[in-house]
């Protein structure tokens, strides 16, 4: 009885030990990624002068905002982020609107090969976007649709729809198929069970998925540095890199400034709807 306490007292040990060992590896890990991001808040409080202090001065002797104030009252630095979020936001919308039949099939229908066709799209998101970039430049340019806003969306749906199908599948697995069957018994056509019925039941799924699509179109930056030529049609993203390689080091600050403020909508948007993301993303594994 006395080697059975002890036992489990020395394994009670054991696993607070690698509770803590645990939590003191991710908070090297956050400490490490945040890191970056403290620099930059430090560089874009600063004035011209104090950029040239560097890493001796952490905290800005006299922080401002005016940088922001800069950033943010500059008329071409809103069309930058206009852009990005319409692009953004088109972009995602697209691609959920292509996986939605795509991922209802796969999680209602059964055929030869379906597991080997999930496998093929979840391969195909692995692929870099900087493989295809060269052709499906010169195919535009071809076309003549380099420059407009509509192709950089199309590529932006077509680069999100595999990562879309594989969420939407998991949402629609998680609504029971016997809801379905009693639509179908009434008299529903798949039509109708699918728009009026089974999207109502998985917006959370939904709009988890183009949350998704709609963060990595913002981050997106070689897709419309190789498809948009002309200034006034660039997002955030490809502007900020264009600043970037003309700016001196007394507007290091402005650049510091400009990047955060690209940063702000897709961190509230994990921030805010986290919950919502991690619930769609399980649902199909607690399903039953």
């Amino acid at each position: 009885m006395t080697g059975d306490v002890t036992s489990g007292m020395t394994a009670g040990k054991r696993a607070r030990a690698g509770d803590v060992a645990t939590y003191a590896l991710l908070a090297l890990l956050t400490a490490f990624f945040l890191a970056p991001f403290v620099w930059l808040l430090s560089l874009s409080l600063r004035t011209s002068t104090e950029v040239f202090l560097g890493a001796s001065r952490l905290i800005p002797d006299v922080p401002t905002l005016g940088n922001f104030e800069r950033i943010l009252s500059d008329p071409a630095f809103l069309t930058y982020l206009w852009n990005g979020l319409k692009l953004s936001v088109m972009g995602g919308g697209l691609a959920v609107a292509l996986a939605i039949p795509a991922a209802y099939a796969f999680s209602r229908l059964r055929w030869r090969g379906m597991d080997a066709l999930l496998i093929a799209i979840l391969a195909v998101q692995m692929i870099s976007p900087l493989v295809i970039l060269v052709p499906l430049y010169r195919w535009l340019s071809a076309l003549d649709l380099l420059n407009t806003h509509l192709t950089v969306i199309a590529v932006y749906g077509a680069l999100g729809m595999p990562l879309a199908v594989w969420l939407l599948k998991v949402a629609f697995d998680a609504i029971p198929v016997e809801i379905e069957e009693a639509a179908f018994v009434d008299g529903a056509s798949r039509w109708i069970v699918l728009t009026r019925l089974t999207l109502p039941l998985a917006r959370p799924g939904i709009a988890s998925a183009f949350i998704l699509a709609m963060v990595m179109n913002w981050s997106q930056f070689l897709v419309p540095f190789i498809l948009l030529e002309r200034d006034g049609d660039w997002p955030v993203s490809v502007a900020i890199f264009n600043f970037a390689g003309s700016i001196s080091a007394s507007t290091t600050q402005l650049l510091a400034a400009a990047c955060l403020v690209a940063l702000i909508p897709a961190v509230t948007v994990f921030v805010l709807l986290q919950r919502m993301i991690v619930s769609a993303l399980i649902a199909g594994a607690v399903k039953g």
